[in-house]
């Protein structure tokens, strides 16, 4: 009797049916730990460090400070007592020795620049940061340096023996780092730009 032309057929329509059935189940599973997965990468988008960064920021801002907006900037100011950093010993690059507040130090004195758009905290900008009395005397003009703490900021000690209200004057310079975009494209935070901050008080910190 001959072979009928049907049988491998429909054997093979059963073993393709069972596979759709095992790859249904199977995707199921993938679509559920996908879901699973998605759900974790949300919840952990942001990282503790980041967050807590921006809570502590501020705080501080609030309790000892203040913020204005210039140019691209949301500009933050944070005025605390005389501060210890570690910096080379031997320069930038050499071994790192803790410095401690020299005796005439009183403020440690910070600048936060913060991209306005989207409140990351930007490094690599020169940054000059006055202290003016009410006579419109600059009594200290410093160089700002890059700080590693529980958020990044610019700051430098100062020597301010009178106490008063002052007015902060930055001036931040274009940021050294390169830039993408598109041709005919203005750079971003391609400009110098000045924040005030009138009526600072400064008093002795302890």
């Amino acid at each position: 009797m001959p072979k009928s032309p049907l049988r491998p057929l429909a054997l093979t329509a059963l073993l393709a049916l069972a596979v759709t059935a095992c790859g249904s189940s199977d995707s199921g599973n993938t679509d559920s730990a996908d879901k699973t997965a998605g759900k974790t990468q949300a919840k952990d988008a942001v990282p503790a460090g980041v967050a807590q960064q921006y809570t502590v920021l501020k705080a501080e801002i609030d309790a000892r400070g203040g913020e204005t907006k210039a140019g691209e900037y949301r500009i933050g100011y944070i005025v605390e007592a005389a501060e210890p950093w570690f910096q080379g010993e031997h320069g930038a690059h050499g071994k790192l020795v803790n410095r401690e507040p020299t005796k005439n130090e009183t403020h440690h004195i910070e600048i936060i620049p913060m991209e306005a758009k989207t409140g990351r905290i930007v490094p690599d900008i020169p940054i000059k940061l006055e202290v003016i009395d009410a006579k419109g005397k600059v009594v200290q003009a410093q160089d700002l340096n890059f700080y590693h703490a529980q958020f990044f900021h610019y700051a430098n000690n100062f020597s301010i023996p009178t106490a008063g209200k002052y007015t902060l004057r930055a001036t931040l310079q274009p940021p050294t780092f390169l830039r993408h975009g598109a041709s005919g494209e203005k750079p971003a935070l391609s400009e110098k730009v000045t924040a005030t901050f009138s009526n600072v008080e400064l008093k002795p910190e302890s």
